[in-house]
């Protein structure tokens, strides 16, 4: 394939990325472009990082992802609700290592008031002075359902408590097919693109992502991709995207290993059919330095570390601002700390 028209701006079409996505043999000529395109969007050679903590305020959770280990029923002996002193200890902790974000994220909680969430919103920003991302667009969804409020006003209540930005979690594969699989009781696709548009519009911008690893096929992938940049058409209040890879969690979830190659091809195909999300990003965390270097070359400007208390996923990330900047440098490129959301 001539990849000349699509560094000129021409936009990759669905069959076009099917056609890549189908043949390995062009995969080095896809990151090889993809790199270029990254050099065309983000000049300077710069590749950014952030300094957030997760905060899992819950594991309580009613869905019940067939590959989520982290869960738990809200009656089970070790489910846990983080109290203010709790999540105020660990704000503390984070801001002592050099941390001024928050990334809130629980399991979807059948019971939880709507002031447990504006109390927290409001110690982490109003008393302790830090930014926060939270609440996948699922957990929103069900607060609106439980607290019987139309989405917009939920919104602009946690907005009014200091919410800054939405992230895209819980995607996975936005497919109808791959949804019945991997998680039937989360939101439609549909929906999970309406509740962002929603999140966009109300002044909170955030990310998506993609997960790959199981039983999804070419066509799952270039859907997910079409609809993440369908979204973004319409709000572009996506700031960045990032490919994950799913890792073993359950015994009862279809789980496949994912070359490097298959990853970097993802990583590439993201840069270019994306081709209106700023930034792409490569997960350091999930998939290690030496996979992250050669992620910096196929398309990704970001590496998203460092990330401070991951008890979803097993991390290969960074734990201080030193072995980030360290990585990005030796890796050939200039480091440059950004908020979550590339401010």
């Amino acid at each position: 394939m001539d990849f000349r028209s699509i560094l000129a701006g021409a936009r990759l079409t669905e069959s076009e990325a099917r056609f890549l996505w189908d043949h390995p043999e062009l995969h080095s000529a896809l990151m090889s472009a993809a790199h270029e395109k990254r050099k065309l969007v983000n000049p300077g050679n710069r590749v950014g990082y952030t300094v957030y903590r997760i905060i899992n305020y819950t594991n309580c959770c009613s869905i019940g992802c067939s590959f989520c280990s982290f869960y738990r029923p809200e009656n089970s002996p070790e489910a846990f609700i983080l109290t203010l002193e709790q999540i105020k200890e660990k704000a503390l902790e984070a801001k002592k290592m050099g941390a001024d974000q928050i990334f809130l994220q629980g399991g979807v909680h059948p019971n939880l008031p709507l002031s447990y969430y504006t109390d927290v919103l409001r110690l982490l920003t109003k008393e302790l002075g830090m930014t926060v991302r939270g609440f996948s667009p699922v957990e929103l969804v069900y607060m609106s359902k439980l607290f019987q409020m139309p989405l917009r006003e939920l919104l602009r209540e946690l907005k009014k408590a200091g919410l800054s930005s939405v992230p895209g979690a819980g995607a996975e594969i936005l497919t109808p097919r791959m949804r019945k699989i991997l998680s039937p009781r989360k939101l439609s696709p549909a929906e999970w693109k309406e509740t962002l548009r929603c999140c966009h519009e109300e002044g909170l911008p955030g990310s998506a992502n993609i997960v790959i690893g199981s039983v999804e096929n070419t066509d799952d992938i270039i859907e997910h991709l079409s609809l993440v940049r369908n979204l973004q058409d319409g709000t572009g209040g996506l700031k960045s995207f990032v490919a994950w890879t799913f890792q073993p969690q359950t015994t009862h979830f279809p789980i496949r290993r994912v070359s490097v190659e298959e990853y970097l091809a993802l990583i590439a195909l993201s840069r270019l059919f994306l081709d209106n999300i700023p930034h792409i990003e490569v997960s350091v965390l999930g998939m290690g330095e030496a996979v992250a270097k050669r992620g910096l070359y196929a398309g990704a400007d970001d590496i998203n570390s460092i990330v401070i208390e991951e008890n979803v996923l097993k991390s290969q990330g960074f734990s201080s601002i030193e072995q980030a900047e360290t990585f990005i440098r030796n890796a050939g490129f200039i480091p440059y700390r950004r908020t979550l959301n590339f401010d």
